[in-house]
């Protein structure tokens, strides 16, 4: 495999929120995909030993926030380098929570879902979950 090829793939930057059992967390993901039109479909990555992945699993939901083109840093550092178990990443963000419970990112967002997982398949590292 050529690796640099393997590098130019593109990606695009989303907030993956995640709530249970009256917490809430959130990541920086750039893998998130349309899986199918019908049903609608998205699958989201999400490595194991995140947060996140352990309270998608519990709630069976997730919500997915697609990031403006020019995101700035501090919404990326919040999301992308700290870890919820210590912080909240919701504490100084605009958000709204969904009628389950699962927080939203608004702020430099351009669109949102909320999916309710269907499907999850272990992929090593990392869990891919599919949510309509």
């Amino acid at each position: 495999m050529n690796i640099e090829a393997f590098y130019a793939l593109s990606y695009g930057l989303y907030i993956v929120g995640a709530a249970s059992k009256g917490r809430k967390n959130g990541y920086v993901a750039n893998t998130a995909f349309q899986v199918t039109a019908t049903p609608e479909q998205i699958a989201i990555s999400c490595n194991k030993d995140n947060l996140s992945a352990e309270m998608i699993d519990e709630s069976g939901y997730f919500s997915l926030s697609v990031l403006e083109r020019d995101a700035s840093k501090e919404i990326i550092n919040r999301f992308g380098y700290k870890s919820g178990k210590s912080f909240d990443k919701f504490d100084e963000t605009k958000y709204f929570e969904t009628k389950n419970g699962i927080p939203v990112v608004t702020e430099e967002c351009v669109a949102w879902f909320e999916c309710k997982v269907e499907q999850k398949l272990d992929v090593g590292t990392h869990i891919l979950f599919i949510g309509k």
